[in-house]
């Protein structure tokens, strides 16, 4: 049902690995009998939820368009973490989910030092603007968080599906330590596992750690409050058609975490999901509890 949002068919394997299923064969043959019912559709190795078969071609384009861009996204992130203050990056969105068509972003999630990462995102937003003339199409940084607050304060379906599916690219140590304050995520997917092995530490240059030296100390934390207190008059001034609780959770924007995701998609998924959710209570009397922001 979720992924059928983004018209994205999963296999048998996949869908158990999101199920609390212990036995392989009791996922398998929950799924029979949703086929069995109509609500299910199996084509070739892929499970369609209702009619949308050409959902099938769309997703083996896009596995074969991402595996050419990994490439370019592990590039990119080693790229990241010689930025000052980085301590870990990620790959995020649809790439991390195997997906990657012309309309995808290369989304990464960057965790950073306290009291930096208005600092450090700064930094990553100004070569965006004047080195990339503000293309965000293999350079989308739009979530960061500081390594003093690495739990994801909303808890949901959407942002427990974000962590299952994250990339860790740079950064082992502290991507063991964002893992360890997320457990949260088995309540949602209780077979839920984490792979850091091929995960390498980042490796500073001379110059990035000399600019770390100059501001990490109180005039680098005054710099940083400076950064944040425009970025959100900034933001607050272009984004005042959202709400106030819209506005928390789409551009949060505190000491340990700054998003900007002025269309608020998480609530946009959320939601749709929940129409599916209704859709599937009328036509097959199903009932599944909704999902909250």
């Amino acid at each position: 049902m979720y992924f059928s949002i983004f018209r994205y068919p999963l296999t048998l394997e996949e869908i158990h690995s999101y199920t609390n299923n212990s036995n392989f064969c009791d996922t398998e043959n929950e799924l029979l009998h949703l086929i069995d019912q109509k609500i299910l559709t199996k084509v070739d190795d892929f499970y369609v939820y209702g009619s949308d078969l050409d959902s099938v071609i769309k997703r083996l384009r896009g596995n074969m368009n991402a595996k050419k861009i990994m490439a370019k996204a592990q590039e990119r992130a080693l790229f990241i973490s010689k930025f000052p203050f980085v301590e870990s990056v990620g790959v995020s969105g649809s790439l991390s989910k195997g997906y990657y068509d012309n309309e995808s972003d290369i989304d990464f999630f960057v965790i950073t030092k306290h009291n930096k990462l208005w600092v450090c995102r700064t930094l990553l937003m100004l070569y965006k603007k004047i080195v990339l003339f503000n293309s965000r199409k293999y350079f989308c940084v739009n979530y960061f968080i500081s390594d003093q607050q690495l739990e994801i304060e909303e808890k949901n379906r959407f942002t427990a599906t974000e962590l299952k599916t994250l990339i860790p690219m740079q950064g082992k140590q502290v991507f063991e330590k964002f893992y360890s304050r997320n457990t949260w995520v088995k309540d949602y997917f209780s077979k839920f596992e984490i792979h850091l092995e091929s995960v390498p530490e980042i490796k500073k240059t001379a110059l990035t750690k000399t600019i770390e030296f100059f501001f990490d100390n109180g005039f680098g934390n005054a710099i940083d409050y400076a950064f944040k207190s425009i970025t959100l008059r900034k933001w607050r001034a272009k984004f005042n058609f959202l709400n106030e609780e819209d506005f928390k959770i789409a551009l949060k924007s505190t000491k340990n975490i700054s998003k900007h995701h002025p269309s608020n998609f998480q609530k946009k998924v959320i939601l749709s999901l929940n129409d599916k959710l209704e859709e599937v209570q009328r036509n097959y009397n199903i009932v599944v509890p909704k999902e909250y922001v």
